[in-house]
């Protein structure tokens, strides 16, 4: 059966071994997180803090930690969220094997959430205040909700059906917050809220919003899943959690969630935008204060025995990874449904996940012709920008099937191999310019806008990719230290940019100048050109040590537009494209921002905690 409250799910992980208690006092303040993180890269268990100091609410996290236990949350439902894939793919399934989907039309009704009088949540009332006040890295802002559920509806067609469930970040304090009266809700560029608040701008009507901590796990679940505008998170999380989601009609207010520990009820205060942030992000940066809209709160309720939900964000792999790998195994098969031939549809997580995505389609434009160059790929490429958040997405990398069917978007290595022998870079580079790329990635030109880069292959193999270095490399002044990232790539220490500050850098800086430099060295015929990739870094070990590496420096660091160029490059028609290996600036530039790191003092804590004969001692 599945899980009916947060506290049903704790007790089941603690009977089976999959959470431990953690009783010794543990700040909110950085050591949570820092012990967190700590036990999500050994692979360990969810993690309950009863003893959360300056709180009287207990803590979790680690709760999706593994992707086994993400999966046993779910164990009870799985299977009949899957018939409902299959049903959606080959609506006639269902009259061939009617036994098989028996269990489908209740799982259908799950789907219809229903108003309730009254619910656990409604208990007791609280403050902002005496909520959690969880920081996870030593320049966040201030505290912050790491696991919401932000629940609006449409004002045209109020109601559970037109109704968006979506995990937006949420500052509880700091900054020009007034404390308890407000807290800051960011939310990023394509998300149904803004579509929602937008039409509560244009009737002129109040925006209300409730923000719900805790709860069954499915509905986190729900509250990130890129589910279509339009279709309600709440049927599935139904589905997921096996009963129908019961919402408390208020008559002040939003309807709020019945089975939550913690909602956070209130109204966007009309053109009022305060400074929200810094955040440690799931890029592995802070992304820096920017004025969004504030939340002027009216009521905080929370259940008995409520338990506080969190997670840590950062350079990634986090628990937010094992969320995106659940997701894609419960949705992979739909791909080819909604974007026709497209097989495969991979967001990079050690990249970001929407700097970089990696695709598989088909070419069937001319069965009858030897395909030679990308065709319905590009077209392909097109449909997938198009589609929700993927649209945010900075690179494309896009192969055909038919050129090796046993291509695997997951096989990250080989996959590059195999666009790295077959890519023109003559033809298959296609940049759109002065467009939207995510609201957390700041190496564009500014918030929310950057460019796009397409690269298609199709075909046989005609490159043969270097994997040692050429007796006669030779590298301009300034540059030094060349490492083999992997076949056919070649890491360059550059010289450095001046180093990136939490204040905007200074316009004037040129990064370019060092990238074209570079480009404008190498004559057609030296060794150079064995490699189809070159990347200029602040440090090409590091870059050169791991795939992990090569993903998040690579495509966290470098907007195409300004970032991308070649040896023997050139314009024609208005495309560009280069003669010789294509090169990308991926240094770390002035108007980025800073990489996470840990206070020292929490460090050498949280490490004495689970030193030998330490409270924490064999949990990490």
């Amino acid at each position: 059966m599945a899980y009916a409250s947060l506290k049903k799910c704790v007790d089941d992980l603690e009977r089976n071994k999959h959470l431990v208690r953690i009783d010794v006092p543990i700040d909110p303040h950085l050591e949570a997180a820092a012990i967190h993180r700590r036990v999500f890269e050994a692979g360990g268990p969810a993690i309950l803090f009863t003893n959360v100091v300056g709180c009287k609410f207990p803590m979790v996290s680690n709760l999706f930690g593994t992707i086994e236990r993400s999966r046993y949350l779910f164990r009870h439902e799985l299977a009949v969220f899957e018939q409902l894939v299959d049903l959606k793919i080959d609506p006639m399934a269902a009259l061939r094997h009617p036994l098989k989907y028996a269990s489908v039309p209740l799982a259908a009704l799950r789907m219809l959430p229903r108003l309730v009088s009254n619910g656990p949540v409604m208990a007791n009332k609280t403050t902002v205040s005496q909520l959690p006040q969880m920081v996870s890295w030593p320049r966040d802002g201030g505290p912050f909700v790491t696991l919401p559920q932000v629940y609006t509806e449409d004002v045209r067609e109020p109601g559970l059906k037109r109704s968006n469930l979506g995990m937006y970040r949420i500052q509880l304090g700091g900054n020009e917050y007034v404390p308890n009266d407000e807290i800051g809700l960011h939310y990023q560029i394509h998300r149904s809220i803004g579509v929602h608040q937008q039409m509560a701008v244009e009737r002129g009507e109040p925006f209300r919003v409730n923000i719900f901590v805790g709860g069954p796990p499915a509905m986190s679940l729900a509250a990130v899943m890129p589910l279509p505008e339009g279709m309600s998170e709440l049927g599935f999380a139904g589905v997921l959690g096996g009963s129908r989601v019961r919402m408390v009609r208020r008559s002040d207010g939003l309807p709020v969630h019945a089975d939550t520990d913690f909602a956070i009820c209130g109204t966007v205060i009309p053109g009022e935008l305060k400074p929200e942030g810094p955040f440690g992000d799931h890029l592995g940066y802070y992304s820096l204060a920017h004025p969004f809209p504030v939340l002027k709160v009216e009521q905080v309720y929370h259940r008995d025995g409520a338990i506080w939900p969190f997670t840590v964000v950062g350079r990634p792999p986090q628990e937010d990874t094992m969320f995106g790998q659940l997701i894609h195994e419960l949705t992979s098969r739909l791909i080819p449904a909604v974007l026709p031939g497209v097989k495969q549809v991979h967001a990079v997580d050690a990249a970001g996940v929407h700097p970089l995505l990696l695709a598989i389609g088909s070419e069937r434009y001319t069965p009858y012709r030897k395909v030679d160059r990308p065709q319905e790929l590009l077209t392909q490429a097109s449909a997938i920008l198009g589609q929700g958040q993927l649209s945010l997405a900075k690179f494309l990398w896009i192969a055909a099937s038919q050129d090796d069917p046993q291509l695997d978007l997951h096989d990250i290595e080989r996959f590059f191999a195999h666009m790295l022998s077959r890519a023109d870079w003559n033809r298959d580079l296609h940049f759109t310019t002065e467009t939207t790329i995510d609201t957390l990635d700041y190496s564009g030109s500014n918030l929310n806008s950057g460019s796009k880069l397409v690269v298609a292959a199709v075909g046989e193999r005609q490159f043969d990719l270097a994997t040692e270095l050429p007796s006669d490399l030779r590298l301009p002044d300034g540059f030094s230290q060349p490492e083999i990232v992997m076949p056919g790539v070649l890491a360059v220490k550059a010289p450095p940019c001046p180093a990136p500050s939490f204040h905007q850098p200074p316009a004037e800086f040129d990064s370019t100048q060092d990238l074209r430099r570079f480009c404008e060295s190498y004559s057609p015929y030296e060794s150079i050109h064995r490699f189809r990739l070159v990347l200029l870094v602040d440090d090409s070990q590091f870059v050169a040590k791991s795939l992990s590496n090569f993903l998040w420096v690579t495509f966290t660091r470098t907007n195409p537009a300004s970032d991308v160029d070649g040896i023997g490059a050139f314009i024609q028609h208005k495309h560009w494209g280069c003669q010789g290996p294509l090169v990308m600036d991926a240094r770390t530039k002035p108007h980025h921002v800073p990489a996470l790191a840990e206070d020292p003092d929490i460090t050498r804590k949280v490490d004495s905690l689970a030193a030998k004969g330490g409270p924490l001692a064999g949990l990490y």
